[in-house]
């Protein structure tokens, strides 16, 4: 459903790829950064839970020194930090993306902005759709995100699925 008219369209410029990817870089750096200052505990209680691990002797007692215990442990802790990752990603994204903004810092830094096929700021269940989707796109070995440079607005795979349009400011 495209609402956006011919004479709109000559007005609107999409982003491309390269704007795209930049805006991508910079924000992988921005979640790389906070993603590192909040790993950091968790890294240390892995390692803190390895010591103890380490302690003891790997024999019959294994299991009755608590040696299961700081397995599960370790384990219950990466996969906490796998979901809370995934969860910070998501948020950053799907909240700064429907935000006044209209973008990521990322996005900001270079001047575009994520609007709906209307030309409008995208709600926050939109642009939810759009960044899982990017699970769609990633499964193309990445030529959903290629495709931005060939289709006629510039959209990407998740744009398409999501209905949304990038454009510079």
């Amino acid at each position: 459903m495209e609402v956006i008219s011919n004479s709109e369209q000559n007005q609107v410029k999409y982003a491309g790829f390269w704007l795209r990817f930049a805006a991508y870089i910079i924000d992988q750096f921005v979640i790389g950064v906070a993603g590192l200052i909040i790993a950091v505990p968790i890294i240390l209680g892995i390692v803190a839970f390895g010591l103890n691990i380490s302690e003891i002797k790997y024999s019959k007692d294994f299991f009755s020194q608590g040696g299961l215990f700081m397995i599960g442990g370790i384990i219950g802790m990466i996969m906490l930090a796998i979901i809370f990752s995934i969860m910070m990603k998501w948020l950053y994204y799907a909240l700064m993306e429907s935000s006044k903004f209209g973008g990521t810092l990322g996005k900001m830094a270079v001047n575009i902005k994520v609007v709906d096929m209307e030309g409008n700021r995208i709600t926050f269940g939109r642009a939810t759709g759009r960044y899982f989707s990017r699970i769609i796109t990633n499964m193309t070995f990445f030529i959903g995100y290629i495709i931005a440079g060939f289709t006629e607005k510039k959209q990407a795979l998740h744009d398409l699925i999501a209905s949304c349009l990038v454009v510079q400011k």
